[in-house]
Parts: C-alpha cells; structure tokens; sequence
C-alpha cells in the first residue's frame, strides 16, 4: 500500500522566503566566494528557487581566516554596492560572522571583536577534529555579554555522534542548533545525515540555513529529495528561521 509519509518531494520547493542565516557568499575574505562576481552569481541561483534575503557569515578564525568587523563591514559594502550598479532588486542583505570558538575567542569577545546575527544571536562552530577546549565558558561569557549562541551545523561534529545526549544537554544550556540543510541528503556522508535526521525527529533544531560556499553547494540543494515525513520536521525549522531573522 502506497504510504503518503515516504513519497519524496523536493525541499527546493519549499525554500521560498527563507532566510539564509549561514553562508559564505561575501567575497574574498574567507574559503566561500573570492570574488564580487561570484558573489553576484550565488545570489542569483539562490533566487531562482525564492531565497533572496541573507545573512552573510565568513569565518572569524584565528591564524586562517582572521577577520573583524571592519573587514566583514567593508568586503559587505563592496557587494552592496555592486548589487546597487545592477539594479538587483528584492533581495535583503545583512552581515554578521560565523565564530570558531578558539584560543582567541574570549578575547574576540571582551574586545567587541564578534559581528552578531541582528542584535541579539551569535553564531558559533567548532573544529571538526575536536570539541573546543573551554567551549562551556565560551557559551557563559557569549550569555554574559547578552547574546543568544546558536551553533552552526551540529549534526557535522563526529566526535558527539556516539553521545548522542550532547545535543540535548546543549539545548538545556541555553545552545541553539542550526541544521545545516545539505546534511539531510547524505552530501556530508550518511552518518552525518542520520544524525541530522534523528536531531530533527527529535525537534532540536532551532534554524536552518545552506552554509553554501560555492555553486556546488546551490546545485545539490536543489537537488535534495526527502520524504514528506522529514519536510513535515523540516517546515518548522524554516518557519521559525524566518520570524526570527526576517
């Protein structure tokens, strides 16, 4: 008998007024677009399936991408303006970072180093090798100094996969998760995309976004296929993305 819950859609279709919370698209200044072009082109494969509002988030990462507010600000208004030359029209930018929490990150913090998400969400990463050192005093001062972290990408840190109590315990601690939406298809491997999926069952996450570096990236979400059961966990997520960042 035909079960309604596995017939598969694609999640594409389903992106319209997203707001993405979580790329790479500003250019030159981390390992997502280099150039404005790049960044232009980006911005409109994404508005061909209704995603035109972002939130652009290059790393902040001490000895790799050693980014500050100045230079975020300025790579963000060397796109502005282009987007401005072209008459691109209904498409919503903001800037904010992506934070390695690092051996540098509480001094990033106690110098106002850190480009929060609006006013009031910080995003936050680890390596993916190990969980950060100190990351439970990080996550104290990040309240401490009024902001909300929101970790990107949990499902992508192997070492919680085998304790899986972590994400839980995060969220009690006042950690918000970010799903990024690749890892639902299996494109960061099939672990990572049990763990996204069992997270979603368990409605852990708080926001979605792409994380997109490259067009790679645009064409394999366009590509996601998921059962109506997942895009009915899924929904919730986008829904709550946009009245949050809108």
């Amino acid at each position: 008998m035909f079960n309604f819950f596995n017939r598969k859609v694609f999640l594409a279709d389903y992106l319209h007024g997203l707001v993405d919370i979580h790329n790479h698209i500003l250019p030159g200044i981390d390992d997502g677009a280099k150039t404005v072009d790049e960044s232009l082109s980006l911005i409109n494969a994404f508005a061909a399936y209704g995603v035109t509002n972002f939130v652009f988030t290059p790393h902040i990462m001490n000895h790799y991408y050693p980014n500050t507010p100045y230079s975020i600000k300025t790579s963000f208004e060397l796109l502005q303006s282009e987007l401005e030359k072209q008459d691109v029209e209904n498409v919503k930018i903001d800037y904010a970072a992506e934070h390695m929490i690092d051996d540098e990150f509480e001094s990033l913090l106690e110098n106002k180093g850190f480009v929060p998400l609006k006013t009031e969400h910080l995003l936050i990463e680890m390596s993916y090798l190990q969980p950060a050192f100190g990351f439970d005093n990080a996550v104290k001062k990040i309240f401490e100094q009024k902001y909300f972290p929101i970790l990107a990408h949990p499902e992508r840190y192997s070492y919680f996969h085998q304790q899986p109590q972590i994400y839980s315990e995060l969220k009690s601690n006042g950690v918000q998760l970010q799903l990024n939406l690749l890892s639902v298809s299996g494109y960061y491997g099939s672990e990572i995309q049990k763990v996204a999926l069992k997270l979603l069952d368990d409605e852990l996450y708080d926001y979605c976004a792409s994380d997109a570096h490259h067009i790679r990236h645009i064409t394999a979400l366009k590509e996601i296929n998921v059962s109506q059961k997942v895009l009915g966990k899924i929904l919730p997520v986008i829904e709550n993305t946009i009245q949050t960042f809108y």
